[in-house]
Order: C-alpha cells, then sequence, then structure tokens
C-alpha cells in the first residue's frame, strides 16, 4: 500500500513494502524527481538499506561461530513495514524482527522509518532499538534515484555533483563483482567541489567516495534544476546508474558502512565500519533531500 503526504512545496508517495519513497514532486512545476522503476534500467526508486550497505560475498558473512546467507543491501528493502504513525507531513514506518529475519539476522531489533517535510525537502530518519540482549550490529544507508534530466532541453550532460565545500574525495577501488579490493585512489574533481555527470562515469559500475563534505548537490546549467542531498555522520556516499547504458537517472548514495572485501567472508563482528549499539540502547541517523 502506498501513502501520500505533502505541504506546500512537495507531494511524497511512500510505499511499505521497503518504506521506500515512490515519488518526490514539486507542485509548483508537477516535475517528478524521483526515478519510477523502469525495468530496462532498474526497478527501484530509493531504497532503505538495513543491515548491511551493498554485497556480501557469497552472500554470506559468520557471527558467533554460525554462517548466515544475506542478499545485497540486506532484507530491509524488501520487507513489508507497518504504518506507525501519519500527520499532513510525516509518515513513520515499523520493522521489528521476525522468525523469518532472526533466520538471516539473529537479533531483536525495531527500525522505525520517517519521512518528514520541511519546505521542500524530505528528511529521512532511521530509528534504530537494540531489543536484544547483546550488542546490535548494523549499518544504514539510502539508495535514492534522481531523474535526470529533470527539464526538456536538458540533457544528462548538463549536470553536476558538486560538493558543499572543498574536499579531497578519495574513490573506493572495486572489483569488476563490486567487492572492496583494499584500496582508495584520489578522485578528480574541479576547484575541489565539482565534477561533471557522464554516462561513461558508471561502466565500471557505482563510484563510491570518502572524504567528502556532507552534502551535494546535483545541478543542471542550463535549466537551474536540482536535487541536493545532506547526510551529516555517514561516511560514504556513492553514486550510480546501470552500467555500460545511457541510463536517466543517478542514484545518490549516503551509507554508513560499504560492501565486503574481495574475496572474504565477513565475520560481522568484525566487518569493516558497521556501528554497534548497546542492550536496550536507540541509535538515530538522517539524511535530507531538497528538490527545487
Amino acid at each position: 500500500m502506498e501513502y501520500t503526504i505533502e505541504n506546500k512545496k512537495i507531494k511524497v508517495t511512500v510505499s511499505d513494502m521497503g518504506a521506500e519513497m515512490t515519488s518526490l514532486v514539486l507542485k509548483k512545476t508537477g516535475v517528478e524527481y524521483l526515478w519510477q522503476a523502469d525495468p530496462e534500467y532498474w526497478t527501484g526508486h530509493a531504497y532503505n538499506l538495513f543491515p548491511i550497505c551493498g554485497r556480501l560475498w557469497d552472500g554470506k558473512y559468520t557471527y558467533r561461530g554460525e554462517t548466515y546467507e544475506m542478499n545485497l543491501h540486506g532484507f530491509a528493502r524488501k520487507t513489508q513495514y507497518e504504518l506507525a504513525e501519519q500527520t499532513e507531513t510525516s509518515l513513520t514506518f515499523r520493522l521489528t524482527d521476525s522468525e523469518a529475519s532472526l533466520k538471516i539476522y539473529p537479533f531483536r531489533f525495531e527500525l522505525l522509518l520517517t519521512y518528514t517535510l520541511e519546505d521542500a525537502s524530505v528528511i529521512t530518519t532511521f530509528r534504530v532499538e537494540n531489543r536484544d540482549d547483546k550488542e546490535l550490529i548494523f549499518a544504514l544507508g539510502g539508495h535514492p534515484g534522481f531523474n535526470v534530466p529533470l527539464a526538456e532541453g536538458d540533457t544528462f550532460e548538463d549536470y553536476t555533483l558538486s560538493f558543499a565545500e572543498k574536499c579531497e574525495p578519495r574513490q573506493l577501488k572495486m572489483s569488476e563483482t563490486c567487492y572492496y579490493l583494499g584500496e582508495t585512489t584520489p578522485f578528480k574533481v574541479r576547484c575541489g567541489k565539482s565534477f561533471p555527470l557522464r554516462h561513461d562515469l558508471f561502466d565500471n559500475d557505482a563510484v563510491f567516495l570518502t572524504d567528502v563534505a556532507s552534502e551535494v548537490t546535483l545541478k543542471s546549467s542550463v535549466s537551474k534544476r536540482f536535487v541536493k542531498v545532506t547526510y551529516p555522520g555517514m561516511k560514504y556516499v556513492g553514486f550510480w546508474h546501470k552500467p555500460k547504458t545511457e541510463a536517466p537517472y543517478v542514484c545518490i548514495e549516503p551509507w554508513t558502512s560499504i560492501p565486503a572485501d574481495d574475496g572474504c567472508v565477513d565475520d560481522l563482528e568484525t566487518k569493516r565500519d558497521m556501528m554497534r549499539l548497546a542492550a536496550g540502547a536507540v541509535h538515530e541517523q538522517s539524511f535530507t533531500i531538497a528538490i527545487g
């Protein structure tokens, strides 16, 4: 089932499957900013990632001597949530552990995903509660895709990605099968801030960066349309569309963690960049999408 909220400037629709945003419209123009899941390129809109980001080697990990299997980006993006609360300008969805989840992720938890509208922005907030008697180990991430171009007369190449502050990004070196090779290399940006969008940027799949500013803007040099994503406290940001295509969208993906090392089945207790939450504790993490 889908639920819609709106304010004077934007209208947002969210599905209870994966608590996934499926539409983001600027009301004064009627323009749809969110990718509409054309199966030729990508059937998602804006995945929410929990309890891992990216791939596990051979789809497996270990924890306390047991081996578990989990799909790309974790199970939460393909699980039905419960609508916990709705107001005129917010939606909150709830996901808790289940018999099925405990077979692949042996922790008791509650995940609340809240969408809140403010002006021409939507804030996505993850609230994770550890309902177990042991430490909860997890990662969080966003995977929203945005239509490019956003205006008639624009082309894909009219758009740039620009960080809010000067930085010296480093790109994670990934294998052809999208696993981390344990190295980073400098990623060239103009004046320490921006780089042009082009289709061949994604010929080797996603571009994942670290050592970046916590805000990036996708903007057109022609129509001035833009999408701004702000992700404080999230160490990595990725950019992606279907490789070796001229797909008319780009994903901007703030993550707290990254895929498994190439050739290595992770032990969850030593997996890179995972968050740890004491029994009974709560963690909140947000990112914001502004459009114009």
